[in-house]
């Protein structure tokens, strides 16, 4: 069991470091909060011509084949500057769903223009309970003739504006017991008449959509997986996509702690270096023992993912552990850093909003710790 880095891995580590400090500074993160798109096209391009789109995906469809470990690479170093953007919508969200459960035939019709940054993926999963739960899934699609049609309504599905392809999951049988009979995937156009998207405030600046399917019309063919057999899917990507929202939480971890210790080195007070007092100190060890923690927790969960080895478990205690200790060291290099940390000219505000946003995402601490305890038998 070995969480370094390999000799390609540390290349494309500091490839993609370079790449973003330069492409990607602070000014960036908060012109595009307000943007109405969230992205630009000429860094989408950019991210696309190195590879970074078709890093999970296999040679066949035009990736790189690349371990599961390689894209927390990728994602610890987005987290580090909080790239704003669909990467992972396309990538993470909608590209796992495919790759889980997509036929051969829709595999090799979507995953290539994936790579090649034409098209652009989205999961559409919550509703209005917000939560990931199978008894939460209510919007409905019923068999007419050839086609499905779609009604109901999903919240916070990212970039579901820009996405040129939504994956819909979607209620097929009325549910019984916990639900998870009766569950569906659909590949819905955005452009489908009786869909409408509408973009959300957020806290954290990224594009957080309501969709409304309003008798949308979706060919059988567009059936993602089995009918009624869609849970296991999601229960898979969901713990995956886990994994994956913690590489970019640790990455922010790591940049709060490079933006609070050299302040707290050169701040005075009272004649003295900020970071030389006591209780000063003490915060700093304990930012870095939840930032080393859960460092170590996500390496190892993606690491066995990678392996092919049984992985729910390590998942659900790392996104448990990350949600909680990403949330934890802000607030306190917020603490050691003062009132300059929380001024919006500064970029330690970002990762206070962004570690409340993955905090949420795939479900909260709470909702983890259930998972684990049910995985134990409890």
């Amino acid at each position: 069991m070995n969480f370094g880095l390999n000799e390609e891995q540390r290349i494309l580590r500091d490839s993609a470091h370079g790449f973003l400090a330069k492409e990607c500074p602070g000014t960036f993160v908060r012109e595009m909060a307000e943007d109405e798109k969230g992205y630009t096209s000429g860094l989408w391009e950019k991210m696309a011509e190195l590879g970074w789109m078709g890093i999970l995906f296999p040679e066949q469809y035009g990736g790189y084949e690349g371990s599961f470990l390689d894209l927390m690479v990728l994602l610890y170093e987005m987290g580090y500057v909080c790239l704003p953007g669909p990467y992972f919508s396309t990538v993470v969200h909608g590209g796992l769903t495919l790759l889980e459960a997509g036929t051969e035939a829709q595999k090799s019709d979507i995953l290539p223009r994936v790579v090649s940054g034409e098209e652009m993926l989205t999961l559409a999963w919550t509703e209005t309970g917000g939560s990931y739960s199978a008894q939460e899934i209510s919007l409905k699609a019923e068999l007419h003739n050839d086609h499905y049609v779609l009604s109901g309504t999903k919240l916070f599905v990212p970039d579901a504006h820009v996405a040129g392809k939504i994956i819909c999951v979607a209620r097929t049988r009325e549910p019984t017991g916990d639900g998870e009979e009766g569950v569906s995937l659909f590949i819905v156009e955005r452009e489908n008449p009786g869909l409408a998207v509408q973009v959300h405030s957020t806290l954290a600046g990224d594009k957080q959509c309501e969709v409304e399917f309003d008798q949308v019309g979706v060919p059988a063919e567009n059936l993602l997986g089995e009918l009624h057999m869609g849970w296991p899917v999601l229960q898979k990507v969901l713990q995956k996509a886990s994994v994956a929202k913690c590489a970019q939480m640790i990455g922010g971890g790591q940049r709060a702690i490079d933006l609070a210790v050299p302040y707290l080195k050169e701040r005075e007070q009272f004649g003295r270096p900020v970071g030389s007092f006591q209780a000063v100190k003490h915060h700093c060890a304990n930012i870095l023992t939840l930032l080393d923690t859960s460092k170590f927790m996500t390496f190892q969960a993606a690491w066995r993912i990678s392996e092919g080895l049984s992985f729910e478990k390590e998942a659900s205690m790392c996104k448990a552990w990350v949600s909680d200790s990403y949330r934890q060291l802000v607030a306190l290099a917020h603490q050691v850093m003062g009132g300059i940390g929380f001024m919006e000219e500064h970029d330690l505000q970002l990762y206070f909003k962004q570690a409340k946003a993955g905090e949420l995402a795939f479900g909260d601490a709470r909702f983890h710790r259930e998972l684990v305890a049910q995985q134990m038998g409890l």
